[in-house]
């Protein structure tokens, strides 16, 4: 169950919360700094179960097995709500003073304003990946924090909360989920993996592999953004269909809501991407500099690859540095596809 396993994970933490759960001293706002969402994720779950749970155990822990601690692992919970990046630029925007459009913050403090929470108890909030919230739109969300609406409980999660205000972490109670290890689980990492090793280790000076390589990688970009739209397609298949019901204005404004929401999740996904390239060339540097396989973050990364057992420090090192130079470019407004070909080019070519 998702309780247990994450005492076991987290225990001092895990119990602190239960502990202040029963002495009634909960802080209102937590901030949960994790490697990974799924961790971020769950363990925001876990803190929603040990703040509702209507019939804990005779140590204060959740039961998982009522109606409400059911709801809140598979986010059923009628007073949960969330709030998550979305967007071409990945943003949480602050949203129209009058009539906000979903998934913005002013639209996300409206629920807790408008809805009663006589049937369901206490009213949870979770902002996933927090750190995409803007200046002007974690100000806004400042007054909330101060003085929360009665019975609330918000939850915010980020893998970088020095992207945050001070004030804004200043009015959360920081709960450190780090493990040193980001699971790069999106489809296609092995084949991402496989590309780089190829590139890194068997395309020196070969031009024609380092650009095959880079197709292959350019591949894997394309099937996030296809992958990417499916789940979008799926998530909104409902409110898609009705729309088509609807006049023309409202349909317009699902259909810009839905393409938000498709591309932000190819943004998201784009971002690990990013990260477990990022990753592979920090490691290999590592393994280069003498650091021990099992010493890593993420050794599994080269699980089935034919890995030099000596690894040329300076290439190396240039390597990582080209790497570091193709983060800065897909920060901008760039031809992905072409970054990527720079850069497999230019570390075949590395001496």
């Amino acid at each position: 169950m998702l309780f247990k396993r994450y005492a076991e994970k987290f225990p001092l933490i895990v119990s602190s919360l239960i502990n202040a759960s029963r002495n009634g001293k909960l802080a209102h706002a937590y901030l949960l700094h994790g490697d990974t969402p799924e961790i971020r994720a769950e363990f925001a779950s876990v803190i929603a179960q040990i703040a509702s749970c209507p019939e804990p155990n005779a140590a204060g822990e959740p039961c998982s097995e009522c109606k409400t601690c059911r709801q809140l692992a598979e986010q059923t919970y009628p007073e949960l709500h969330t709030l998550t990046p979305a967007g071409k630029a990945w943003q949480i925007k602050v949203g129209e003073q009058s009539n906000p459009e979903p998934n913005t913050v002013r639209w996300f403090e409206e629920q807790f304003y408008l809805t009663s929470t006589a049937a369901a108890g206490r009213k949870i909030g979770i902002i996933y990946d927090c750190d995409r919230m803007n200046t002007q739109a974690q100000n806004a969300f400042l007054k909330t924090l101060e003085e929360p609406p009665q019975n609330s409980l918000f939850i915010l999660a980020t893998g970088n909360p020095a992207a945050l205000l001070p004030t804004t972490r200043s009015r959360c109670q920081t709960l450190p989920l780090l493990e040193n290890h980001c699971v790069f689980d999106f489809e296609g990492s092995g084949a991402l993996f496989a590309a780089l090793a190829d590139l890194q280790f068997k395309a020196r000076n070969n031009l024609v592999l380092a650009e095959q390589c880079a197709a292959r990688i350019i591949a894997i970009t394309q099937h996030l953004k296809d992958s990417a739209t499916a789940r979008a397609e799926a998530a909104w298949e409902e409110k898609l269909r009705q729309a088509r019901e609807l006049e023309a204005p409202l349909r317009k404004r699902i259909t810009a809501q839905f393409e938000a929401a498709a591309a932000g999740e190819y943004l998201r996904e784009r971002n690990y991407f990013i990260a477990a390239l990022h990753t592979w060339f920090a490691q290999t540097y590592l393994l280069s500099c003498g650091t021990p396989p099992e010493q890593l973050g993420n050794p599994e990364m080269f699980t089935g690859l034919e890995i030099p057992a000596e690894i040329n420090e300076k290439n190396a090192d240039k390597a990582l540095t080209a790497a570091d130079k193709l983060l800065e470019k897909l920060k901008f407004n760039v031809n992905e596809e072409l970054a990527l070909r720079s850069f497999c080019l230019e570390t075949a070519l590395l001496n």
